[in-house]
């Protein structure tokens, strides 16, 4: 039996918003003249749209200069990437305003979700979550004062009482929940209709990941899980999350459902997950399947490959 392995979904760009081309070089952000001497005309600057990306001629993202952006704006330093003749540092530019509502909401964000190539997808992720980090942390947590970028955008310093700010990702784990070669998928009341994915829950303080996911699955659908393991994980961008893609097991059957957290949870044959990935964008299936940008259909392919 052969199936995909966690480290071959990241090789292989299954997980959508992995696999930047751009190296994050780390040694020129502590270096502030050198990154003085990048911001030139020949820097390459994303064009954003707020939070959403510009698209070029040719489907992808939108690079400009530093002529293309306001002379006072905020600038991150992405990283250098090799654009097949030099080495050329890549910026970005923080808006005026962070990100005030969930992906679902972004209609316009989801079609460049399906339009950019998996490794534009991973650039314009990692700049999202960068300045909506940036346009949302502009004062001290600490003391209230105002924040100013440091380390070439990968820090926030208060200029008040010198505490030091960092970009922060949430971790989340999600996961799939398996009784004799069933799954339990449920659905949320702001997913689309007939859409049911994997149940997914924010790792709390104090828990490992293995612990939250067993927590998770008791609270929303009342079933105590074993045999937890690691599948694969997605950074999220809406706005800084870290999908963390997991796989257990049940020796219960009986949902107990959490009607704040879930509208409906069932068990799916697996005929019946395959043909609703085989259908996916038609109303042909059981249910709509997690679109391919989302960890749960890898998730569910992972699961099918398992049983091939």
């Amino acid at each position: 039996m052969s199936y995909t392995t966690h480290a071959e979904l990241a090789r292989t760009g299954a997980i959508a918003f992995a696999g930047s081309p751009i190296d994050r070089a780390d040694h020129i952000r502590t270096n502030k003249e050198k990154l003085g001497e990048l911001m030139n005309w020949r820097a390459k600057v994303l064009l954003l749209d707020g939070l959403l990306p510009q698209i070029d001629d040719a489907g992808g993202l939108k690079w400009g200069t530093f002529a293309d952006i306001a002379e006072d704006a905020e600038i991150v330093f992405l990283g250098m990437m090799d654009d097949g003749s030099s080495e050329k540092a890549c910026f970005a530019a923080v808006p005026d305003d962070g990100a005030t509502g969930p992906a679902y909401a972004m209609p316009r964000a989801w079609q460049a979700i399906q339009q950019l190539s998996p490794p534009d997808l991973a650039i314009y992720g990692g700049a999202r979550s960068l300045v909506d980090w940036h346009a949302r942390h502009r004062f001290c947590a600490k003391c209230g004062g105002s924040t100013k970028p440091a380390k070439g955008g990968w820090q926030r310093d208060c200029e008040n009482c010198g505490a030091q700010h960092f970009p922060r990702t949430d971790p989340v784990t999600i996961m799939l929940v398996e009784n004799e070669g069933r799954l339990l998928l449920g659905r949320q009341p702001r997913f689309p209709p007939r859409s049911f994915s994997a149940l997914a829950g924010f790792v709390e303080p104090g828990e490992t990941i293995e612990e939250a996911v067993a927590r998770e699955v008791h609270e929303e659908a009342g079933l105590r899980v074993r045999n937890v393991q690691y599948i694969a994980t997605q950074p999220w961008p809406f706005p800084s999350q870290l999908m963390i893609g997991c796989y257990s097991q049940t020796d219960e059957t009986d949902i107990t459902l959490d009607v704040e957290e879930l509208e409906e949870a069932r068990w799916f044959t697996r005929e019946e997950v395959q043909h609703a990935m085989d259908t996916i964008g038609s109303e042909e299936g059981p249910f709509n399947a997690p679109p391919k940008a989302a960890i749960a259909h890898s998730l569910l392919k992972w699961w099918l490959e398992k049983y091939a």
